[in-house]
């Protein structure tokens, strides 16, 4: 969620809680009780943890005596999901667009952090892997399949490997070496990919073991720009994250998942472990 959606979640938690402390509601047990919510449901309205439906405002400016404020309220909700980017709206086109729009922010980038503990980073995608996944994008989403022109401007990105002086600090999962996108043809060729930008110079790419002892838990995929923006993908949005106090967060759960990582021979042993294990599917195939 960008940083004015929070905001304004925030300012609408708040004016929700005066409307029930004004009724008399000294606290959220006691209006649960009345509503027949759960009172982590009214916590969470209240200081900006969850969305509130249109239905929630209506219920909550009923009970509480202002029901001459449900229009503009509603209004606020609505333009607060406005703020949340669907992606089936973003796709709506198809995927083209969302991947060509990624390639400013990757030009003027200098320091990029990735984590990603089960999908290889599309930067680092061979052309058969990121097919796999754009036609797994369309037809999730059900948007149109540009999957040739999709994979043609992720692989624009990589341009960036070998221009300027851009630093690229990558984590995968172990999982990503194994998360079967395509079959093992397709599987082998992108590990054999791996093992090749190993050896960039601007690329420090750790596989985080799946036996490692963890600093923190593993969590969800992100990617932070400099220390301006992380962006994380979820099923139904992409989320923008801008808060300094919060891009500080995920920058110490980056250095922490990068305590638990292998490099160098280490990573390339568990890529070619992986190897293995496809060449033994194929064979068997």
């Amino acid at each position: 969620m960008s940083e004015q959606a929070r905001q304004s979640r925030a300012a609408l938690g708040a004016r929700l809680r005066g409307f029930r402390k004004d009724a008399g509601f000294s606290s959220g047990r006691a209006f649960a009780a009345v509503t027949g919510w759960q009172e982590s449901k009214v916590s969470r309205i209240e200081n900006g943890k969850q969305n509130a439906s249109e239905d929630d405002i209506r219920v909550w400016c009923r009970t509480t005596g202002h029901a001459t404020d449900i229009g503009d309220l509603v209004a606020m909700v609505r333009h607060i999901d406005e703020m949340w980017m669907e992606w089936r709206r973003m796709l709506q086109a198809g995927t083209e667009g969302r991947q060509k729009k990624s390639l400013p922010l990757y030009r003027k980038t200098r320091v990029f952090r990735i984590w990603e503990p089960s999908t290889v980073w599309g930067t680092l995608q061979t052309a058969g892997y990121a097919e796999n996944v754009f036609r797994q994008v369309s037809n999730f989403h059900e948007t149109p399949a540009d999957t040739e022109a999709a994979v043609a401007k992720r692989l624009e990105r990589q341009k960036y490997l070998y221009e300027g002086d851009r630093i690229f600090n990558v984590l995968l999962g172990e999982q990503a070496l194994y998360s079967n996108h395509g079959g093992p043809g397709v599987m082998r060729a992108q590990l054999d990919r791996l093992l090749a930008v190993l050896a960039l110079p601007r690329l420090s790419l750790g596989i985080v073991p799946r036996s490692a002892p963890l600093g923190l838990w593993i969590g969800h995929g992100f990617s932070m720009f400099d220390d301006t923006l992380v962006m994380v993908e979820t099923y139904s949005a992409e989320m923008s994250v801008t808060q300094p106090r919060e891009i500080e967060l995920y920058r110490r759960a980056f250095e922490l998942h990068r305590q638990s990582a292998v490099y160098g021979q280490a990573a390339r042993d568990l890529i070619l472990a992986a190897v293995g294990h496809f060449d033994r599917m194929g064979s068997r195939g």
